[in-house]
């Protein structure tokens, strides 16, 4: 198990970013608060989860340790692979899901693209025991979201990268326009899980 990577950044997509360790190019799939905070040529450190399939090794990087066990703490619900934990970190922080467990809310677990509402309830049901109380009294809030000029290519990109059809990345890509035009620079990031939210309610 690849407890986590450490090296330059030597690419930054959507979905996921290229570290490279010891002069190997190490592809790590990640949620849009982790890809925020990455920048091509500098150094990191991301805490990482290995999936193993038949067929592939998939590696999922976290901007912290609380994202990555919670990746990993959803996972053990009865049908929530890694592409539906990933996209739960997509939309909310780790605290929120801590919160909407630990208090039975149901709509706040199915602004996720692919839970509804029996999903959300078998989640809440499942790991109500094991995934602990809220330690904050509002979920904290992450900055750095890199400057883009094209946010609305690449929030495309981060849905279909997700399993969206191109169709549907553009008409939640219309959706969250408006909510793009209110910042002063567009934070990637956040319209994507704000894009991520219309496509829960479609």
């Amino acid at each position: 198990m690849i407890a986590f990577v450490r090296g330059r950044v030597a690419a930054v997509g959507l979905t996921s970013a290229v570290v490279e360790v010891g002069g190997v190019g190490l592809e790590v799939q990640c949620t849009p608060d982790t890809i925020a905070g990455l920048r091509p040529g500098a150094e990191t450190m991301l805490p990482t989860s290995m999936v193993v399939r038949e067929d592939s090794l998939t590696l999922f990087g976290f901007v912290d340790e609380d994202e990555k066990q919670m990746f990993e703490l959803v996972q053990t619900a009865s049908g929530v692979g890694p592409k539906l934990a990933q996209a739960m970190l997509a939309v909310h922080r780790p605290e929120t899901l801590r919160r909407a467990v630990s208090t039975d809310d149901v709509k706040t677990l199915t602004m996720v693209p692919g839970v509804g509402q029996k999903g959300a309830q078998r989640i809440i049901l499942e790991l109500r025991d094991r995934i602990g109380a809220p330690t904050t009294a509002t979920p904290p809030t992450r900055s750095g979201a890199p400057a883009v000029e094209d946010w609305q290519s690449q929030v495309q990109a981060g849905l279909v990268g997700l399993g969206w059809s191109a169709k549907e990345a553009d008409q939640a890509v219309g959706r969250v326009t408006s909510e793009a035009e209110q910042m002063t620079t567009p934070d990637v990031a956040r319209l994507l899980r704000a894009a991520l939210r219309t496509l829960s309610k479609a």
